[in-house]
């Protein structure tokens, strides 16, 4: 299945001391690049989420954020007396410096570190909770993925079909220009040598001098010839719509690399054939050909950028 890199994902946990929240942002990378946004108390975690997101995405610069409220009503009254006495005393003096300092809010109260016994969060219960709500944004942020990735996958196909259709119109007019440039090049040759050496038919037969101008225009032909950058591209379409219909699996298991940078190769030698094909061109239709595939050639790489 191809998969964007750019997709949002997030899922929270509700335990009886408070809620955990955890959110996903995938962008386009190179390569799969974790950054982890976690409140100290549940640092502890980074190790376990990254293995999980690991096993699961192949690349994409991911930000991994997770907040936590405690629940104020459940703790209200659990809030030590002396410790409020002492936190009020430190402010007055710190106001006695700093006059304008604001008193700190409610809910600052509840999630102030170490503001009484037992305030630390349960290592394994929040774990436990960010883990599941991982998991749940993880799914969330593959289904947009996938998603994505079948848009992106549909308009390389529209872009594969165009190219398909060009190669379709080259192939059918190949035999008519390569006839039309043998004409050609055969009436140059006889008016060349008719300048240079006047009558000089007369001493060459006209079967030696037919072969001799078939011979030159058969070379030309051969260097007009795009047969084989047109059957190189069948080739590369062939293969283009394989990756787009299972993602570069084969047997049940993945080819070796992504399926984005497979397919930003597999543009690059298409690239090259159209290039080849533009330098070949003995008319102003072949010209025009290799123009519309390199533009065709580029829209769809510029899409394969945010495959993973």
């Amino acid at each position: 299945m191809i998969r964007s890199m750019t997709a949002f994902g997030n899922a929270r946990a509700d335990l009886e001391q408070g809620t955990l929240a955890v959110e996903l942002r995938s962008v386009n990378s190179r390569f799969l690049d974790l950054y982890f946004r976690l409140p100290d108390e549940l640092r502890h975690v980074e190790t376990p989420l990254r293995e999980l997101l690991t096993s699961h995405l192949g690349r994409g610069k991911v930000e991994v954020r997770v907040s936590y409220t405690r629940n104020a009503s459940a703790e209200l009254a659990a809030l030590d007396p002396a410790w409020l006495e002492g936190l009020a005393e430190q402010l007055q003096a710190a106001r006695r410096i700093i006059p304008d300092i604001s008193a700190p809010r409610l809910v600052e109260l509840f999630n102030w570190p170490g503001q009484r016994a037992g305030d630390a969060l349960d290592p394994q219960i929040w774990g436990a909770a960010c883990m599941q709500a991982a998991q749940q944004a993880l799914a969330q942020l593959q289904d947009g993925r996938a998603r994505e990735g079948e848009r992106l996958a549909a308009m390389m196909r529209d872009c594969a079909d165009g190219v398909g259709r060009i190669v379709d119109t080259v192939e059918a007019h190949l035999p008519q220009l390569l006839a039309e440039h043998r004409d050609k090049l055969a009436l140059k040759l006889r008016e060349s040598v008719e300048a240079a050496f006047p009558g000089g038919f007369a001493h060459i037969s006209g079967e030696e001098l037919s072969e001799r101008l078939s011979q030159e225009a058969t070379l030309f032909a051969l260097r007009i010839d795009v047969a084989e950058e047109l059957s190189r591209l069948r080739s590369h379409l062939e293969e283009l719509r394989h990756l787009l219909t299972d993602g570069g699996k084969a047997g049940g298991k993945k080819h070796a690399g992504s399926a984005g940078k497979r397919l930003d190769f597999l543009f690059q030698e298409m690239n090259r054939e159209a290039n080849t094909l533009g330098s070949k061109a003995g008319s102003l239709e072949v010209t025009r050909a290799a123009m519309d595939l390199k533009l065709l050639i580029e829209q769809m790489r510029e899409q394969a950028q945010n495959i993973e």
